[in-house]
């Protein structure tokens, strides 16, 4: 009966609705308390993988064997089951390479319980800040960073309902065995209907790379994804933790990599390891990094922009030679000192669902800001 009484005040009967159209999704998203307490014989403490601000997670083995992370979250406030529904009905449908798949969930809890595909090789966190002088090598950190972004402008722009994950750090990008990028963690995310540009919320995130403007306002749009971005790529070229670090005059790392890098002296604060594989595109991901943590939201480049920026940059030697660009990207430069326009913002300047139809974010260290 208690069982019955938490998977109606869950809302288990939207939830059901919401996956009814697709048996594939709807067999197996409601998941029984029972198979998760075998699977992690009864949330035993041995089985836990971590905790953080949103909940403990515990690894489980199901009784197809599949390997997963249940993720047991805090309390949450009734009204916001019905949003918590809706997302897991979202995220369950989601298949992107570089998200954390989302198995399903239990209701029969007083929180509702999720199911993720299990990661085993660890955080970016751990990788990067691991003891030693050398940590994952630059074309590993340009390369997560990549597909970091790839699948945040996929959570902005092509999921069916937009996604904004509201919490990226090092901390929530999984590696798995080869290297490559999960995003996990969706405990603080929103989702934002297509004909809004932002949504008033009751700000979360993690100090360092907590948006100023959203921590200010309480308006989240998907820029406040860009600027948590913008500090972890930060935190990829420097080894620094943003939510630690003060510089000698008691900046945090954004204000002091910004203005090093404007006094052009970036190498006080690069890891050495970066800078013994220096190349062009250190420069121009630290220009990335720059436009991403602009203090307006506006300022900064879409999530689309960056993955674009990125990805150019990756193979730059065969698209950028000197003042010249390659005829294909010719048309979709947009120069880091040149503000869009209204046309290109879609006329409203507070909007961040209008994308041109190839825009890119090309920067260089040609167009300084």
């Amino acid at each position: 009966m208690l069982k019955r009484k938490f998977f109606e005040q869950n809302r288990g009967q939207l939830l059901q609705q919401l996956v009814s159209q697709r048996a594939d999704i709807a067999e197996r998203m409601i998941i029984p308390l029972e198979e998760l307490e075998k699977a992690t014989n009864n949330f035993d403490k041995a089985r836990e993988l971590g905790g953080g601000g949103h909940g403990t997670v515990y690894k489980g083995i199901l009784s197809d064997l599949h390997v997963v992370a249940i993720k047991k979250p805090k309390k949450v406030v009734q009204k916001e089951i019905d949003e918590f529904i809706n997302e897991v009905a979202i995220l369950s449908q989601i298949n992107h390479r570089n998200v954390v798949k989302l198995y399903g969930c239990c209701l029969e809890t007083e929180v509702p319980l999720l199911v993720y595909e299990f990661i085993s090789n660890g955080t970016l966190y751990d990788h990067l800040h691991v003891e030693g002088p050398r940590s994952l090598s630059w074309g590993d950190r340009l390369r997560i960073a990549i597909e970091t972004a790839k699948s945040l402008a996929y959570l902005h722009s092509t999921a069916s309902i937009p996604i904004i994950h509201r919490d990226i750090k090092s901390v929530n990008i999984l590696l798995d065995d080869t290297l490559t990028t999960k995003i996990a963690d969706f405990g603080a995310s929103r989702y934002i209907s297509v004909e809004k540009s932002g949504l008033t919320t009751m700000v979360q995130g993690t100090v360092g790379y907590l948006d100023p403007m959203y921590f200010y306002t309480g308006r989240l749009t998907e820029k406040s994804d860009v600027y948590s971005f913008g500090v972890m790529v930060v935190e990829l070229l420097t080894r620094k933790k943003p939510f630690s670090y003060l510089s000698p005059s008691g900046d945090g790392i954004v204000a002091h990599f910004a203005m090093l890098f404007a006094e052009d002296n970036l190498s006080q604060i690069l890891d050495p390891q970066v800078i013994n594989e220096w190349s062009k595109e250190v420069h121009e991901v630290a220009t990335l990094a720059i436009a991403c943590t602009q203090l307006k939201g506006e300022d900064r480049p879409t999530m689309r922009q960056v993955e674009l920026t990125l990805e150019s940059l990756q193979s730059s030697m065969h698209i950028v030679s000197d003042n010249v660009v390659n005829e294909e990207f010719e048309n979709d430069v947009i120069p880091t000192n040149c503000p869009m326009n209204e046309h290109e913002r879609g006329g409203d300047e507070d909007s961040t669902r209008q994308y041109s139809m190839e825009e890119e974010f090309m920067i260089s260290s040609r167009y300084p800001r």
